[in-house]
């Protein structure tokens, strides 16, 4: 909770006047618990895992013919029902998992320094960060991520999240219990080594889970803005490590192809993208999307 609750009490505080975003938050938070406020998280959660995916999923159920050329794996589609019970199952672990985390791993968002108060970060300082983030969940959630490849990992755990081989964007945080505490980890890392402020955390745990769900939408757009982000694995990335599955050893990375391609562990998916290249030629543009690497 703000030390303050009127604007001259912040700008005495402060030695200088609100800019306009202070005065918004000082309006919203003065009244508001620290822990009120970080558990808008659960709102934006829910609301990322309810709309963010349905974009895609409302072009798989419509199915438009025009479609189908962004779409990684076309032959594969799931009935309404089946997409149904992928939302009412991520709902479920939403709500028995994901909440209750978010709840009780307060006391170590506020023993790490994340801040509430004034003055506001800046923009550059906000982008800044959230770069520090997707970096550091990047590298963690490679390693662990291979960990869950490993037999006994995938069979107990990972197996469950690779339900999909062809996924939507409902099947993003579509998981086994224990790889949603295991993977958790990566995300909070960051906030722990560069904590900042709580609108900071809010965009980076939205922003996460939106591109979660991106890179398991089933669909490759040409007009999606994160195509001019360096190093950005996008949808057809992962997708091609949904698809071998069980098997796969490459593409184990969130977010960006750096620890794939130091680590090896892309030559898999590079080997098929040559391939298609070849087949491209000698079938003249001939859908092959589906052939598989060896």
């Amino acid at each position: 909770m703000l030390p303050y609750r009127t604007t001259a009490e912040a700008e005495a505080a402060l030695g200088r006047g609100l800019t306009y975003a202070e005065s918004l938050w000082l309006d919203y938070s003065a009244a508001k618990s620290d822990y009120f406020l970080y558990g808008h998280n659960l709102l934006f959660l829910f609301l990322v895992f309810t709309l963010a995916p349905l974009p895609t999923v409302l072009l798989d159920l419509a199915r438009p013919a025009a479609a189908d050329r962004f779409k990684i794996q076309p032959k594969v589609r799931l009935s309404p029902a089946e997409i149904l019970k992928c939302y009412k199952d991520v709902m479920k672990m939403f709500f028995l998992v994901v909440a209750p985390l978010q709840l009780v791993s307060y006391p170590a968002v506020k023993m790490v320094g994340i801040t509430t108060g004034l003055p506001l970060p800046s923009l550059w300082q906000i982008l800044a960060q959230l770069l520090v983030y997707f970096l550091i969940e990047d590298y963690t959630n490679y390693w662990l991520h291979r960990l869950l490849h490993c037999k006994w990992g995938y069979e107990k755990i990972h197996s469950v999240h690779h339900e999909y081989s062809a996924p939507i964007g409902f099947a993003a945080p579509y998981a086994h219990w224990a790889e949603v505490l295991i993977l958790g980890i990566p995300s909070f890392l960051g906030p722990a080594i560069v904590p900042g402020h709580m609108i900071t955390l809010w965009l980076w745990i939205a922003l996460r889970q939106i591109e979660a769900i991106d890179t398991h939408s089933g669909y490759e757009l040409p007009w999606s803005l994160t195509k001019y982000i360096p190093f950005y694995g996008g949808a057809e990335y992962h997708d091609y490590h949904h698809y071998v599955g069980g098997l796969s050893h490459s593409n184990f990375a969130s977010v960006f192809t750096y620890c794939d391609f130091i680590y090896g562990s892309d030559k898999g998916y590079r080997y098929q993208k040559k391939l298609l290249a070849k087949m491209e030629e000698l079938t003249s543009g001939d859908s092959t999307r589906d052939l598989k690497a060896e």
